[in-house]
């Protein structure tokens, strides 16, 4: 017997419609159940990279895709230094800025807050500051030095909005370390940044860099240099690249470091998403291995006679080991086909459950987003196939070696 023929019987005895009606029935809910948990797993990891695309792309557009500092933390000359920077082929903007602590009050009420100084006429080439500022608040922080731009959710903290003063109080050193009287600086919000990061929105106040220097005693000096890349991609070379053209003598930290544990963060939970969805399916392919132990116990004499004609105790695994990979494929196939329709259709199918249940599943106010951000990417697919194949291979390992076990003699006279 050859490896056809076992690959013919197997097909044979999983389409045959003549016997076995419960046994059928229960192949199609095995496919049914892999289907279903296979297209839960591409539709969760599609949202899953959608989502970890759009943080990205709003964190690296507010915080830019490298940052240059000095040992000492401050740079003493930033013009000459960004200057050397910017004349690297994959670097598309620098901007120098301070950032410091500072504590902020209008009242009875206080917070901490970090202060950040920037150049308004450079901050737009390396961050996304229309997506966050209003231009008009940036083109009168350019302008009036006595401004600031507040985060949303301090904002809403304070209870202070557009025109509203605030004072910034931040500590100060003197030469010989010790703490000297603080220095108090007031000033007008002329507008709300809004990031849909809570880290920025509730702490996160924008001056001008001048104010900044001034505030915190730096003179002209800066506390690093924030850039932007061609391709962020790239940043961990970049950076090396950049490092070595300043002799070593600056630390350059790409995006992938400072942000590296948020980005692990969303990894790891995207690997436990699939583990539990993987678990989901392996309950389904339960399915597969109750459908195949009927088979066995029902088929048993013509296994049996399928032995006394020649074929080996392999042959038979083989056979039975087939039989259920076409139930798994089947069910990956129609699975994969079903996670890429409600990929596509992901936002329109959570409107609808909005509809039903009458709960708001994507809130800008808390996502930033008002629809649900999908990526597909193949090494999930065939990562997802990979692993419902191997599960399902797992659930007819035990059949098979069931039925390869069955003694001729025995099973011949069996009625």
């Amino acid at each position: 017997m050859y490896q056809p023929v076992t690959v013919f019987l197997a097909l044979r005895s999983a389409l045959s419609r003549r016997r076995l009606r419960f046994v059928s029935i229960v192949s199609l809910a095995s496919m049914l159940g892999i289907a279903l948990s296979t297209a839960a797993l591409v539709i969760v990891m599609s949202v899953m990279n959608g989502f970890e695309r759009e943080v990205a792309r709003h964190l690296l557009g507010v915080t830019g895709h490298a940052i240059v500092v000095h040992p000492s933390g401050q740079i003493a000359e930033p013009g000459t230094t960004g200057r050397e920077i910017l004349s690297h082929p994959a670097v598309a903007g620098v901007t120098a800025y301070v950032r410091g602590n500072a504590m902020v009050s209008r009242g009875n009420q206080v917070r901490g807050v970090l202060v950040e100084g920037v150049q308004t006429q450079h901050i737009a080439t390396v961050v996304e500051v229309d997506d966050y500022i209003e231009p008009e608040a940036l083109a009168r922080l350019a302008q009036d030095p006595g401004t600031v731009i507040i985060g949303q959710t301090l904002a809403d903290e304070l209870d202070v909005g557009h025109g509203g003063l605030l004072s910034l109080v931040v500590p100060n050193y003197g030469p010989d370390g010790r703490v000297q009287r603080p220095r108090y600086r007031q000033f007008e919000i002329v507008g709300e940044m809004r990031t849909g990061l809570h880290q920025f929105d509730s702490r996160l106040l924008l001056i001008r860099l001048d104010q900044a220097q001034s505030l915190f005693g730096l003179n002209d000096r800066v506390s690093g240099l924030r850039l932007r890349l061609q391709d962020p991609r790239q940043a961990p070379r970049v950076a090396v690249e950049i490092s070595k053209s300043l002799n070593d003598e600056f630390h350059v930290i790409d995006w992938t470091r400072y942000q590296k544990n948020f980005f692990v963060a969303l990894q790891s939970q995207k690997r436990l998403l699939f583990v539990i969805l993987v678990l989901v399916t392996a309950v389904a392919a339960f399915n597969i291995a109750a459908n195949m132990i009927m088979v066995v116990a029902e088929k048993g004499r013509d296994i049996a006679i399928l032995r006394t004609l020649g074929a080996s105790r392999s042959q038979v695994v083989r056979l039975f080991l087939i039989q259920g990979m076409l139930i798994g494929l089947i069910g990956t196939a129609a699975g994969i086909a079903l996670g890429v329709l409600g990929t596509n259709f992901a936002t329109e199918v959570a409107r609808l459950i909005e509809q039903i249940v009458g709960l708001d599943l994507i809130n800008p106010d808390v996502y930033f987003i008002d629809y649900l951000p999908t990526e597909l990417k193949i090494i999930d697919v065939a990562t997802i196939v990979a692993a419902t194949i191997t599960i399902a291979l797992g659930a007819s390992a035990y059949p098979a070696l069931r039925a390869a076990r069955i003694d001729p003699a025995t099973g011949v006279r069996q009625d």
